[in-house]
């Protein structure tokens, strides 16, 4: 089930926020960088860099999904593991506000989201 255009719109400009405030300078970004996909009800933060062995090939690696849930108004919090599955992050799997998602990933005190 797809978002309402009015709650895109609003996760849309809180990620672009967000961006702004954590990406790296413009000077190294061809080297490392930060991004995100919103797809359906969720929003993924993903590390963009080139291929170690074939620098002409980008690839995204995730490292931060939120999945909001309609019924009780909340953002689901997951974490990628080794085993590249998500896994909910335990510590607080759930928030209100896709800021508070945001803060917990910056904050990563149990160095789950960039290890």
């Amino acid at each position: 089930m797809a978002l309402d255009p009015t709650k895109t719109a609003e996760i849309i400009e809180t990620m672009e926020k967000y961006l702004t405030a954590v990406r790296p300078v413009p000077e190294i970004r061809d080297q490392v960088d930060i991004g995100y996909e919103l797809k359906d009800q969720s929003v993924v933060i993903f590390e963009i860099r080139p291929l170690w062995n074939d620098p002409s090939q980008i690839k995204h690696y995730p490292y931060a999904k939120a999945t909001y849930v309609k019924d009780s108004d909340l953002w689901k919090v997951f974490w990628r593991r080794a085993d590249l599955k998500w896994h909910s992050y335990t510590p607080k799997a759930t928030v209100k506000k896709l800021s508070a998602f945001l803060k917990l990933v910056d904050e990563d005190k149990h160095y789950c989201f960039k290890g």
